[in-house]
């Protein structure tokens, strides 16, 4: 058997090679794949080689390319970090610019609407105490600013003039605990004195248990104090309780809504009447009448009586239309007596008369009987059996004359002889 298989080894290799093809060509056959049998064993077999061999490169000389590609990149991440932040600091200082102009343009349009004379100033700085509630404004002595004089912004009071330099001047404001002003509601026009409380709300002093102040209502100066003009907003309430003497009422400063950047000192005030609140009303959509609809309801319609006047007239117009009498000097007056009644049942109705319009007259319904005037009885029946003889004979009752007392005679006393 080694003989055979020594002397006949190629051929026997060439056998096994052949059928092994065959029985692949069979199972490629069978299962229906274009893809040749040894092309897929390649592709098996070199795969996990090429794995290796790239993951390899990745990791060594991948990191090698990157160091050497991402130097410059760090240098342009570095550059445009730095234009980042200087256009971060042109934006806020465009969007400061543009809000400081913003409220120039509303300073100088409330200054061109209010009455009193003003003089713009900035505030420049702070008090230098804990507690301290004072500003500076770059308006001084110079420019006309004097001690006790109003400040103010467009939104409200803010505080009053407590000293005055050449270049600037000390501003007290509400909040500080010895800041004093007279105000007075909108609503229910209570009076009372604003005080500062060394924090962001202040309080209204001096007003009664019995006054009503409603939450959210504002108050205005009253003018009583002599140093702010009557009728700028001084803050709303936001809370309004009874006390043990007086009413608790603490309000949210108005003036500091838009900042205290830019402040107006009042150097000549006005006073001014209070506003009248104004209540918001959501809007409704009513839709307009049909055209032909609308003008036959204002045909039929009669015209609506105005006063209580008019209405009078009218019934009195009604009175001589029934008695057929004119009004005028020298004519007869109607009987004024029946004005105010109600009508019997089966009277006919009649229409109001319209002030300035003659009186119309009914029109007759077709089918219905006409109703004659009823005639008045006559004072005297038997004239009224003359005059119409065909009439029937009704009975009468005849009631007897009273009979007439007969008086006796006077009697004359007897006297005796």
């Amino acid at each position: 058997m080694d003989f055979l298989l020594n002397r006949y080894r190629n051929i026997t290799v060439l056998l096994v090679v052949i059928i092994a093809q065959l029985l692949l060509l069979a199972y490629q056959v069978k299962t229906n794949k274009d893809v040749p049998l040894f092309r897929v064993w390649a592709v098996s077999a070199v795969t996990p080689v090429e794995e290796a061999l790239e993951f390899t490169r990745r990791h060594t000389i991948g990191y090698v390319e990157d160091y050497f590609v991402l130097v410059n990149v760090r240098e342009q991440n570095a550059k445009l970090k730095k234009e980042l932040d200087k256009t971060k600091l042109e934006n806020h200082f465009l969007r400061s610019e543009l809000s400081t102009a913003e409220r120039a343009k509303q300073l100088a349009t409330f200054q061109q609407q209010t009455p009193s004379k003003t003089l713009a100033a900035r505030v420049i700085g702070n008090g230098t105490g804990a507690n301290s509630k004072v500003v500076f404004i770059d308006r001084g002595s110079s420019a006309g600013v004097e001690s006790g004089m109003a400040v103010i912004t467009p939104d409200g009071i803010v505080g009053k003039v407590v000293a005055a330099y050449p270049t600037a001047s000390l501003v007290m404001l509400i909040t500080d605990p010895s800041f004093a002003a007279g105000v007075v509601s909108q609503n229910h026009h209570v009076h009372g004195t604003l005080k500062g409380q060394g924090g962001p709300k202040c309080k209204i002093a001096y007003v009664q248990n019995e006054e009503k102040v409603d939450v959210g209502e504002m108050f205005f100066t009253s003018g009583d104090d002599g140093v702010f003009p009557r009728g700028f907003p001084a803050g709303q309430v936001t809370s309004a309780v009874n006390g043990r003497s007086s009413k608790e009422i603490y309000v949210t400063p108005a003036g500091w809504q838009g900042g205290l950047d830019e402040v107006l000192v009042i150097t000549e005030g006005v006073h001014q009447p209070i506003p009248e609140q104004r209540i918001a009303s959501a809007p409704v959509a009513i839709m307009p009448p049909p055209a032909d609809e609308g003008k036959q309801a204002s045909a039929q319609a009669p015209p609506a009586l105005s006063t209580a006047a008019d209405k009078l007239r009218s019934q009195y117009e009604q009175v001589g239309q029934q008695e057929n009498v004119k009004f005028g000097m020298g004519n007869k007056a109607p009987d004024f007596s029946k004005v105010g009644q109600e009508p019997k049942p089966g009277a006919p109705a009649t229409r109001p008369v319209t002030p300035g319009q003659p009186p119309q007259a009914q029109p007759a319904t077709p089918g219905a009987a006409t109703v004659k005037p009823k005639a008045r009885p006559p004072a005297n029946p038997d004239a009224a059996d003359a005059a119409d003889p065909d009439a029937p004979l009704k009975p009468r009752i005849i009631f007897p004359k009273p009979a007439t007392p007969v008086k006796p005679p006077p009697t004359t006393p007897r006297t005796d002889q």
